[in-house]
């Protein structure tokens, strides 16, 4: 039996009267999600590896650092999934800079991690905002901050039909529902963010995800925002302690996947094969990135053994180490911040650091130079390297 999943209505888009799909609210229904065989040995795996991460956050010695590291790999590949050309090594190049602007696609970058962070911090406050749409739309000004996107109403649910694809209104591959209807839209999907339901959370987030998706209430920044209510739901609902889950890097590999599962739900009302690829991501970047974060303590804890049997280690490079996992580009001005100290100790701070095989210098350049923990980033930015043709 074949599920619908919402219904259409004629809209006018610039000059052309459109087909809009207008869905249904959540839960699906008619028939509803049967979590059986295939889908419930999916979500077992993606539960048990969420587990798993959520475990390795506890054995690491500073959960901070990877809150630091798998946060902003997330934020890049959110970004290169919307077109974004910027790369994890551009953001902390920028990040490592003194008194620099970023260019346009690191700033987008870097709203994103401002977004994240404005609504984990409301999250974690009693009186700060819950999960609603005003967090959304607080989260979608800070996303949309720029001079190039001041024309698409940062913050605001859009009061005008958009679409996706094609050439024009008339050739889109997907018309998300009219404006009047929005508000309704997303009350109910607020509503059933709160509700009790008898679907496990997991399964509740990536239904959710793809609502949002549908809806498509803002004129840009709704791929960024749909993928970050997945990260905040995560934490809220208690299925991880911190965003450490780099989700978008399954969407990335999977991007044409992705997007046709998003439309067969649609089409066909198959949430059921949706669900089966949301949960196998979350159990492959779950597992990848208990790897991961395995891999960069080794890093870590080799490098520090190295460093304390070096004859040549001094106080100052030994604490400039520690910094380094949040801090994996810098220069000497921000040794100098980091360390509370003069900028010759600084300097041989970071001379033993490179004289150790620790920090690469990066620039070629005798003054204004800025130095990597390569070794570091080369196994954080796996797979958020840009594609070439």
């Amino acid at each position: 039996m074949k599920r619908i999943t919402g219904r259409y209505e004629t809209a006018l888009a610039g000059s052309e009267d459109v087909s809009a799909f207008v869905p249904f609210p959540l839960p699906p229904r008619d028939p509803e999600i049967i979590l059986e065989d295939r889908l419930s040995d999916r979500l077992r795996a993606a539960e048990h590896a969420l587990a798993r991460l959520d475990l390795a956050s506890d054995m690491v010695p500073s959960l901070d650092w990877f809150i630091y590291a798998f946060v902003r790999k997330e934020a890049v590949l959110s970004s290169q999934i919307e077109g974004t050309q910027a790369t994890l090594v551009d953001l902390l190049n920028f990040e490592a800079a003194e008194d620099s602007s970023p260019d346009e696609e690191v700033e987008e970058i870097c709203n994103y991690l401002e977004a994240l962070s404005y609504a984990r911090e409301q999250l974690a406050q009693t009186s700060g905002l819950p999960i609603s749409m005003r967090l959304l739309n607080e989260a979608h000004l800070r996303l949309m901050q720029g001079a190039r996107e001041a024309n698409k109403q940062p913050g605001e649910v859009r009061r005008s039909q958009n679409w996706i694809g094609g050439s024009r209104p008339g050739n889109a591959v997907y018309v998300p529902p009219p404006p009047h209807a929005l508000p309704e839209l997303l009350g109910e999907l607020e509503k059933y963010l709160h509700a009790d339901d008898a679907l496990p959370s997991l399964v509740r987030i990536g239904l959710a995800h793809v609502q949002f998706e549908s809806i498509h209430p803002y004129l840009d920044g709704n791929g960024r925002i749909g993928r970050l209510l997945i990260a905040l739901l995560l934490e809220h609902w208690g299925l991880l302690q911190a965003p450490l889950l780099y989700l978008s890097l399954f969407f990335k590999r999977h991007r044409e996947e992705y997007y046709r599962r998003l439309t067969a739900v649609r089409d066909e009302g198959d949430w059921e094969g949706w669900t089966d690829f949301f949960l196998d991501g979350v159990a492959t970047i779950a597992d990848e990135a208990v790897g991961s974060a395995r891999d960069l303590f080794a890093v870590i804890s080799a490098d520090r053994r190295h460093l304390h049997s070096n004859e040549g280690s001094s106080l100052s490079a030994v604490r400039l180490f520690e910094q380094l996992p949040n801090h994996p580009v810098i220069t000497v001005a921000a040794a100098m911040k980091l360390l509370q100290t003069s900028k010759p100790t600084a300097s041989r701070a970071i001379e033993t650091l490179v004289d150790a095989g620790i920090l690469v210098e990066m620039t070629g350049r005798k003054r204004d130079r800025s130095f990597a923990y390569k070794a570091y980033i080369d196994r954080l930015r796996i797979g958020t390297e840009l594609e070439r043709a």
